[in-house]
């Protein structure tokens, strides 16, 4: 059952990879035994916005291609020491998918695990978004810190989890942008 999950997110995130016209990723370091992925963008919100939708409105703008129930809307984040990135899905079951392990509103978030096909690698991953103000915006500098043993197959994984990652980032972007040109904050 897990092998048959796992080629089918990897179908699904390679033929994303294909349709996204290849946009550009950063991955500083990467190798048998771990990678480091880094993205920075410019969100059109104040960090105290950018900060609510990323974590308390995360199912409005995460993919849905991304998860395990099939929808976004199954998603919750619990921003603040010890809570649960998790989902719902069928027959009453549940992913937790990371903790949070430091939260400041508005400046940070850190969680730890491993997303997709790493949470079955029994990998360490700790993903870090640092929110700083630009004027009437916000720069987010994003990384994912992941290591585990050499033969976890990191080094193939880290690509095409690194391209999800920033259409993640995108999503985000562009769900602040919408409401930003509208004169509206998110879910007023």
């Amino acid at each position: 059952m897990f092998r048959s999950n796992r080629i089918a997110w990897l179908v699904t995130l390679l033929m994303s990879l294909v349709l996204s016209g290849g946009a550009s990723a950063e991955l500083e370091e990467n190798n048998s035994s771990g990678f480091v992925s880094t993205h920075q963008l410019r969100l059109a919100a104040s960090p105290k916005l950018a900060y609510r939708a990323l974590t308390r409105e995360i199912q409005h703008w995460w993919d849905s291609a991304h998860t395990y129930s099939g929808r976004s809307k199954n998603l919750r984040l619990q921003p603040k020491a010890g809570g649960c990135f998790c989902e719902l899905i069928a027959d009453g079951g549940s992913v937790e998918h990371m903790r949070v392990i430091f939260a400041q509103p508005g400046k940070r978030l850190r969680l730890a695990g491993g997303l997709g096909p790493l949470q079955g690698l029994a990998v360490t991953g700790v993903m870090e978004f640092v929110l700083t103000p630009l004027g009437d915006e916000t720069v987010l500098s994003y990384s994912y810190r992941v290591s585990g043993a050499s033969f976890s197959g990191l080094e193939a994984l880290a690509g095409p989890v690194d391209q999800v990652q920033l259409g993640q980032l995108q999503r985000l972007q562009r769900y602040l942008q919408n409401y930003s040109q509208r004169g509206r904050k998110p879910l007023d």
